[in-house]
């Protein structure tokens, strides 16, 4: 706090010392010191304190044990205005940093802590050296002599609105902390969890304390590389000006999840240095999955209905209904199958009347030259669409047999995933719709069934007009 008695405030309390009674801010010189061995060149004890009392960020005062002002730091300064040269030695407040009618109460009050245990916590309204009136918030205290009886009091004190800005803080922190509706991780310089709130310990999977210190590629099996590179350049340039949604996919006891965060990211600084030193990120986030597996599947709803409305108006164009047929297909494989293949029955078996180019991407045409028999084996997917009069999905495996599983079925090579519709008119079944999928798409679902079934229902028509025509 500061000063002492070598530069206007005393360094010890005591009700033995003079406490003036001279000008404010004059007071009688202490004793010098006796020399008691210390290091040659180290500061006296009153200045030692004096540096210390000035350096802390609490305002602080301190009176003896007859409520004379002792000790009067350089944030009591900037809080009231008044210097400790015109602090220190002063009876009180009343007159100065206090009005009148308000003084024997705040004497009273202050001046209590010194007969009792721990610390006592008030509010006044004190006065600035300008005639302004703040009001503070004070926690005071009681200080024994050496010979253990009561020989003054310090208080320490603050402004009422910087105290209840300092309390919202931490509340703030603590709800976020605790109960709050999003995930609040707090991550290292290193990238290591150090603070993990309920919600994020239940996105993660894991629990609070057992996340602690991990790195995230543990956590996270894929999109770990966006999720770092975005606290990287939080680090790095600061937070970004918009919240941003990572997919990732998280390795849990019930098997891998796939999850969309929208994600918020602070850079954190400590407030005890003059240039900021980075402490660590502060990632903030909520699990959007569903609503963003919603909006996925309603857009591809509306551009499959597109689709097939654009299907329609061409196909009613053509004269041809085989033409029609394969034009219906060109538009339902856009966004939808790499691959179509057209088997229709012929007595007992299959033929391929039409299909996509097998080694690269085109347009459904017939085959060329006529119809081929389709040489399935028993049990293939097609063949079991008809039997069934319904649709089968189908995927290859893992390792060396998903490199076969297309060759034996008689489908293009880089087919991984196959949806199988039958074709359905009158009341007969007139063939199978054979839809492929290479590697790098995801399989068929059931979604993916009935928008296939819906092309199928239209193909079958104009395949059955087409035969009708023919036969006539």
């Amino acid at each position: 706090m500061g000063a002492s008695r070598s530069s206007g405030t005393t360094d010890e309390l005591g009700p033995d010392e003079d406490s003036g009674g001279g000008p404010p801010g004059c007071s009688a010189d202490p004793v010098p010191p006796a020399d008691d061995g210390g290091i040659p060149g180290e500061p006296p004890g009153s200045e030692l304190l004096a540096a210390l009392l000035d350096g802390m960020d609490a305002a602080l005062c301190a009176f003896d044990a007859a409520g004379t002002v002792t000790h009067w730091n350089r944030e009591a300064e900037r809080v009231l205005g008044w210097t400790a040269r015109e602090a220190v030695g002063r009876t009180g407040f009343a007159g100065w940093a206090v009005r009148r009618a308000d003084a024997d109460e705040v004497r009273a009050r202050l001046m209590s802590a010194m007969d009792a245990p721990g610390r006592q916590v008030h509010e006044f309204a004190l006065l600035r050296k300008d005639g302004g009136r703040v009001l503070v918030r004070t926690q005071s205290a009681g200080v024994r002599g050496a010979d253990g009886q009561p020989a003054g009091v310090y208080c320490a004190f603050s402004e009422v609105h910087a105290q209840i800005d300092l309390e919202r803080a931490i509340a703030l922190s603590e709800a976020l902390l605790e109960d709050a509706s999003w995930g609040v991780v707090l991550v290292d310089v290193d990238l290591r969890p150090t603070v993990v709130n309920a919600y994020a310990a239940r996105a993660l999977g894991g629990g609070r304390t057992a996340l602690l210190g991990r790195p995230l590629g543990e956590l996270v099996v894929q999109g770990v590389e966006e999720l770092e590179a975005a606290l990287h350049h939080v680090l790095a340039e600061g937070a970004p000006s918009a919240p941003a949604e990572l997919w990732v996919t998280l390795r849990t006891a019930e098997g891998e999840r796939r999850r969309c965060w929208r994600s918020g990211f602070l850079r954190l600084a400590s407030p005890l240095t003059e240039e900021p030193v980075p402490l660590g990120v502060g990632w903030l986030f909520r699990d959007v999955t569903a609503g963003k597996l919603a909006e996925q599947e309603a857009d591809r709803l509306r551009f499959r209905t597109s689709q097939l409305h654009r299907a329609a108006r061409t196909a009613s164009e053509c004269e041809d209904p085989m033409e029609a047929a394969t034009s219906l297909l060109d538009f339902a494989l856009a966004g939808f199958a790499d691959h179509v293949l057209v088997d229709l029955v012929a007595g007992e078996r299959l033929v391929r009347t039409a299909a996509t180019p097998f080694d690269a991407p085109g347009p459904c045409l017939p085959v060329s030259g006529g119809a081929i028999p389709a040489r399935y084996g028993p049990g293939h997917p097609a063949l079991r669409s008809v039997e069934r009069t319904g649709t089968v999905r189908t995927s290859a495996g893992t390792g060396d047999a998903a490199q076969s599983w297309a060759a034996e079925r008689r489908w293009p090579r880089d087919a991984a995933h196959a949806l199988c519709a039958v074709l359905r008119s009158r009341g007969r079944t007139l063939g199978v719709l054979t839809f492929l999928r290479a590697a790098n798409r995801s399989a068929f679902e059931r979604p993916d069934a009935a928008y296939a079934e819906t092309v199928a229902a239209r193909v079958a028509g104009a395949v059955d007009l087409a035969q009708v025509t023919a036969g006539t």
